[in-house]
């Protein structure tokens, strides 16, 4: 009874840091270029990261057979992603990003199907409808305008960025690790700093902006509480509740931020918003409750809203 609790807490503790990300994130690049945002993030993480695997005596050189999962979460999440969702966040609202890029256990779904080979059953074919109704919901014209160029491109890169969020969770999905998720991500994050780094140089300049105690705060805790903390969390919580009571647990994220939009930034809760979550988020609960196991949750991330590690198959994997 005591680990369950505990397991609720630390799950609790994740829900309400990555929940506060994506607020945090918009305020961030009310002052910080997109780019630098990210890499920033991803700076600090990467050291808070190490110095957590160093703490746990978790640290290691990656091994040779998982440098393919390494680069294919650092490309794909690490960098794709969260760039495209800054991009995209610094012109769409937190609220509805966040719905957005939750969408990304419906791609997987499919994906699964082409490249893994797993059934597409009619209860997953239809999580994957009635997700993608939440999805109409949010663009329809009454909803949308579809004449700003900006709000059309900004939906559009958070989208794209789910996607690629959701090519890393199917290759993770069907990789056989030889570390365990948890010792791979100081080096994915350390790896995107390096890509991100000279990106931001050279695409956006040398930092311009002012170094207000406010951002510098802000920062912090994309680096801190947002990246670092809820990983050590979500590694302590699949070591005492079940993946399934993690995956549906963690769909609270996006709920809970936009509740934090609302109340923190100002941002306006519609109708349309409300629906669509619970299309979208009853869409993926649809479709876990009609597996023998539930999709792979996001993984990782954040950059932006990073989801739990997927609970590795392997006997070595699990004891790490």
């Amino acid at each position: 009874m005591r680990e369950r609790q505990e397991g609720i807490a630390f799950l609790a503790t994740v829900v309400v840091a990555w929940g506060l990300t994506w607020p945090v994130n918009k305020l961030v690049l009310a002052a910080v270029p997109p780019l630098w945002a990210v890499t920033l993030r991803s700076m600090i993480a990467a050291v808070v990261l190490f110095a957590l695997a160093l703490a746990v005596g978790r640290l290691i050189i990656p091994p040779r057979a998982d440098v393919p999962v390494l680069l294919s979460i650092t490309l794909l999440h690490m960098v794709g992603f969260t760039v495209l969702t800054s991009f995209g966040l610094a012109v769409v609202p937190a609220g509805r990003s966040v719905v957005l890029a939750y969408t990304t256990p419906l791609w997987v779904t499919p994906g699964a199907r082409l490249f893994l080979g797993e059934p597409l059953t009619a209860r997953r074919a239809v999580g994957v409808l009635i997700g993608l109704a939440g999805l109409a919901v949010l663009f329809n014209p009454f909803a949308f305008d579809w004449t700003s160029r900006e709000a059309v491109v900004g939906n559009a890169a958070i989208l794209g960025g789910a996607f690629l969020w959701a090519g890393s969770i199917i290759h993770i999905r069907g990789h056989r690790w030889r570390a365990t998720p948890f010792q791979l991500l100081p080096w994915e994050l350390l790896l995107a700093t390096v890509i991100l780094l000279p990106l931001s140089l050279t695409l956006e300049g040398a930092p311009a902006w002012a170094w207000t105690p406010a951002l510098i705060a802000l920062l912090a805790y994309g680096g801190i509480p947002g990246t670092g903390l809820p990983y050590w969390a979500i590694a302590m919580a699949t070591r005492r509740l079940p993946a399934v009571t993690i995956s549906l647990g963690l769909l609270a994220t996006p709920a809970f931020s936009v509740v934090v939009a609302t109340l923190w930034l100002g941002e306006p809760l519609t109708a349309s918003l409300v629906i669509a979550i619970v299309l979208i988020l009853g869409g993926i609960c649809w479709d876990m409750g009609g597996s023998g196991r539930p999709p792979s949750p996001p993984r990782s991330g954040p950059g932006m809203n990073p989801g739990p590690p997927r609970v590795p198959s392997s006997p070595r994997a699990r004891a790490g």
